[in-house]
């Protein structure tokens, strides 16, 4: 019997060490449940929704509850019991209606709770203030006159009622942001867009909008006309000559391009590759500096004559057959061959590099979402980051990318979407339409 007697108190004191662990672990823990809750609460407008994860690894969950609290008002908005004590986690979902709820504008309380199934029942419990904000922002125009070309620019000046988080003009489908500037010592609002080329009067909508802490948003027509304009059609015959110039220099930057034929390789580079090249540069123009960086008219580079302009309508023909189309979103500029290229306004350089059908190519923020683009470059004098002064030399003219001959791809971008250039070395354009309406008063 004494030879048994270690064995069993071992026994017993490894079964009673088992059972604390289990013990301590599950039913007898003494943790608090967590408590996550996925986005910011501080402000509710109308609509609110939230999900509110709950964790318990230990004894599980028992129950949940969320309720909303305004002055003498408790309104749940969930409770869960859990009949077991599996549920380690789960996350709810809770929609904060404040119409339905018949909450007014002012504080409230949100109160959190979470309850796991442990001998001592441990709770935890959130309270976070909030303040319900349901009254949509209001939009006060201050230009009334918006006169428009297509593929033109168009500034506005407009005030917002309360604190915003977003705003600005949506155009159809893209949206132009807004920035908080001053007028006549007074914040408002600038915003510059501008419409396609094939714009239309009439055919399009145009929208200012605004969007507040708790959520609330308002939309309004912004009054406008659009006049007509008409750009220019041409037909343009490729040559054996230039396959064989400019094709190698694309399949060399772009693997995919390798082993096929040179009328194949235009096919892509005028198709594909211009579509990746502008997508490239719309997101390299989502990041703008929030203040004006230009003065006055822009430069265009010196004793240069346009090759082509904004809107053209180019049909390539080979062989007797059409394998393509284009719009020319800038101005082609000719010069001498490899002439100084310059800064056409104050600015950031936002990006130089290579970038396809454009060649070696510089892009300088000029701030308020307005960016420059100087293509096929043969050499660039600057960095990125650098900031640059109008009439600064940035490069030199050549012929890289989808070129023919030595010259400049001059470009103008507002909100990522391309403009027409002539508009912005016009003195009496730049007064009517932006110096003009910034002088407005209220």
């Amino acid at each position: 019997m004494k030879t048994y007697k270690p064995f069993i108190i071992a026994s017993f004191v490894i079964l009673l060490a088992g059972f604390g662990f289990w013990f301590f672990n599950s039913y007898g823990e003494w943790e608090n449940p967590l408590v996550r809750i996925d986005q910011d609460l501080s402000s509710v407008g109308k609509y609110a929704t939230a999900h509110i994860t709950f964790i318990d690894t230990k004894s599980g969950l028992r129950s949940t509850g969320v309720t909303i609290a305004q002055g003498d008002r408790v309104a749940v908005l969930s409770s869960i019991n859990y009949p077991d004590a599996v549920t380690k986690e789960t996350t709810v979902a809770i929609t904060i209606d404040t119409t339905a709820l018949k909450l007014h504008d002012g504080p409230a309380v949100l109160n959190i709770s979470a309850t796991d199934n442990s001998l001592w029942k441990n709770q935890t419990t959130l309270t976070r203030q909030l303040t319900i904000d349901a009254t949509p922002p209001q939009i006060f125009l201050l230009t009334a006159t918006n006169n428009i070309n297509p593929g033109g620019t168009c500034m506005i000046l407009y005030k917002i009622s309360k604190p915003f988080t977003t705003t600005g003009v949506k155009v159809e489908n893209q949206y132009f942001p807004g920035y908080v500037t001053t007028v006549s010592e007074k914040p408002c609002v600038i915003s510059y867009f501008s419409i396609t080329p094939e714009a239309k009067a009439g055919a399009i909508s145009i929208k200012v909008t605004a969007r507040d802490q708790g959520g609330n948003e308002t939309a309004v027509n912004l009054p406008h006309l659009i006049r007509n304009k008409k750009f220019r059609s041409d037909k343009m015959v490729l040559s054996e000559t230039f396959l064989q110039q400019k094709m190698p220099e694309f399949q060399s930057h772009n693997p995919v391009l390798q082993g096929k034929t040179l009328l194949d390789t235009f096919i892509y580079v005028n198709s594909q590759m211009r579509i990746d090249n502008d997508t490239a540069l719309r997101e390299i123009c989502q990041k703008s500096h929030p203040r004006q960086l230009w003065e006055g008219t822009f430069l265009r580079i010196k004793n240069a004559a346009p090759m082509a302009l904004f809107g053209d309508k180019r049909t390539y023909q080979y062989q007797g057959k059409s394998i393509g189309e284009s719009t020319h979103m800038g101005v082609d500029l000719a010069s001498t061959a490899n002439a100084p290229v310059e800064a056409s306004n104050n600015g950031i350089v936002a990006y130089t590099g290579y970038l396809g059908i454009y060649g070696n190519i510089v892009v300088i923020d000029h701030g308020l979402g307005f960016f420059s683009i100087y293509g096929h470059l043969n050499g660039i004098d600057v960095q990125n980051g650098q900031e640059v002064k109008k009439g600064n030399i940035i490069g030199r003219t050549g012929s890289t990318g989808l070129a023919g001959g030595d010259h400049l791809h001059f470009g103008l971008l507002i909100g990522g979407r391309f403009v027409n250039p002539q508009e912005w070395w016009d003195t009496h354009w730049i007064d009517d339409n932006v110096s003009k309406k910034m002088s407005v008063s209220f």
